[in-house]
């Protein structure tokens, strides 16, 4: 892991973006690391783009400003890679976490990414596990398999804290999706 890991996150709103980054970034604290978590967004609705930003050091975070630079991207929402360019900025190391049914492989053709791929269809996993076309907590395994932060157990606590009763579903999605995660480079 580099001195600072900075991670940028791409969905829509109302898909658990936001979320998934701040218990990702508690599950990092939980550990006694330092992290930060927060969003990009302005007045948009439910549907609309949205941003999370993520960082996690072994160090006190000084730096309070959004990451042009990131080192890993995780594409919750597959549509905005035909909508945006969610690699701008994207270091010449970084590595791309896509929500999306092709394989790592598919998507780097597809695209002509020049970065390592990861790929998980995350919404398939979250219909079958919490019965939701919500792919945020399957994103959260994915990016842990990718760059083993913590672990598993305690981004488990954090859902278990966020999700009460309805966290056993979330933690199976994530789980999956950790171990099913398809990486190639």
């Amino acid at each position: 892991m580099p001195e600072m890991l900075e991670v940028r996150w791409h969905g829509r709103g109302g898909m658990g973006t936001v979320t998934s980054a701040e218990l990702f970034a508690a599950a990092v604290i939980d550990e006694g690391k330092f992290a930060q978590s927060f969003p990009s967004f302005g007045p948009e609705r439910r549907g609309a783009p949205v941003t999370a930003f993520l960082r996690i050091s072994d160090e006190f975070i000084r730096i309070r400003t959004d990451i042009a630079r990131p080192d890993i991207l995780v594409v919750v929402d597959p549509k905005l890679l035909d909508q945006i360019d969610v690699t701008v900025g994207l270091k010449d190391t970084g590595k791309i976490i896509v929500n999306h049914h092709l394989s790592a492989k598919e998507l780097k053709e597809k695209y002509g990414l020049k970065w390592p791929v990861a790929a998980i269809d995350g919404l398939k996993i979250a219909r079958e596990t919490i019965k939701l076309p919500i792919a945020n907590t399957a994103m959260m395994g994915a990016l842990n398999r990718v760059t083993g932060a913590v672990k598993m157990e305690s981004l488990e606590n954090q859902l278990r804290e966020r999700f009460g009763d309805r966290a056993d579903g979330n933690i199976k999605a994530m789980t999956r999706a950790y171990n099913e995660l398809d990486m190639e480079d």
